[in-house]
């Protein structure tokens, strides 16, 4: 109960920004509900350039979740020791946990390859969407337009947030899944070699040999064909996979914000508290199983291999 009413205070305090109360604003909420775009913008707007380079709210974030990570890191790892602490015991937890999910999908080999950047996106993500749900992220900010009258008061929004949760951002989901191409793609050559991974995408597929590939040849480069169309829109759906279930989770609060005193947005805070790390595992997950799909022998391969070496 301390929590629960921790967390309604916090909502009614932080969570609601600018109320404005007078009889003007509740008389003019109408007119400027009409006008009013959707609850959150889809862009991340510009704080400040360095240079040329703009900053976003969602980058200034993205530099305290990091610090936040190397902190809870640095100081649950500086003294390890043989009896663990609450503290050291999670961080283990959490680096076993995540190594032995990629080791269950993938080889050992690879596995070793890819565990660093699968716990860098879980990592990352969860405390990116877990951080974006604390009290006044998202609404402390400055400039205000009234979004909602269903009160008898107008309540606004701030126009330009001081923070924005990274992962409500596109260009941070479509860096991240930049990313886990460049890295896929460079393991799967690693893995495969260039001729090895044409070969595993284009290749005659369930051990077919003889006379019956030739008429059979067109249709495993059609085949092939859409395989390459699915790798390249892999990266695509884990973007915009994680961007459209945080970016809507966090319009949908904004707007129950508007609605009975903001307390219409406690069970949509829950759900968007599980919703969180299941992105986050999901994301992680969908990375490791396409990697997967590369860099992964067939049977026939792997006998072809083991008849190799006994030779």
């Amino acid at each position: 109960m301390r929590i629960l009413r921790f967390i309604l205070l916090g909502w009614m305090l932080v969570g609601l920004p600018a109320v404005a109360l007078s009889a003007e604003a509740a008389h003019d909420s109408t007119a400027h509900e009409e006008h009013a775009g959707p609850p959150v913008s889809s862009a991340a707007p510009t704080l400040f350039n360095i240079g040329p380079l703009p900053v976003t709210n969602s980058m200034v974030y993205t530099w305290v979740i990091a610090a936040v990570i190397f902190f809870i890191v640095r100081t649950g790892t500086k003294k390890m020791t043989e009896v663990p602490s609450g503290h050291q015991n999670v961080i283990e937890a959490a680096v076993e946990g995540l190594e032995e999910l990629t080791s269950g999908l993938l080889e050992p080999k690879v596995a070793r390859w890819v565990f660093p950047l699968a716990a860098t996106f879980f990592l990352f993500i969860v405390i990116s969407n877990l951080m974006g749900l604390l009290p006044g992220v998202g609404s402390i900010g400055w400039g205000h337009r009234a979004t909602h009258s269903a009160l008898p008061f107008a309540i606004e929004h701030a126009d330009v947030p001081l923070l924005r949760p990274p992962t409500a951002d596109a260009n941070t989901t479509v860096a991240m899944a930049a990313i886990f191409f460049i890295m896929s793609t460079f393991w799967a050559l690693k893995y495969n070699g260039p001729i090895g991974l044409i070969k595993h995408i284009f290749g005659p597929k369930g051990g077919m040999k003889g006379l019956i590939l030739i008429p059979l040849t067109l249709i495993f480069i059609f085949i092939g064909l859409i395989e390459v169309v699915s790798l390249m829109i892999r990266p695509v759906a884990l973007a915009m996979r994680l961007y459209g279930n945080i970016y809507g989770g966090e319009s949908v609060l904004t707007i129950m914000l508007g609605k009975a005193w903001g307390l219409a947005a406690v069970p949509f805070y829950f759900l968007e508290v599980m919703v969180a790390v299941v992105q986050a595992l999901v994301f992680t997950l969908l990375s490791i199983a396409f990697i997967g799909t590369l860099c992964s022998h067939t049977e026939e391969e792997h006998a072809g291999a083991k008849h190799g070496h006994g030779h």
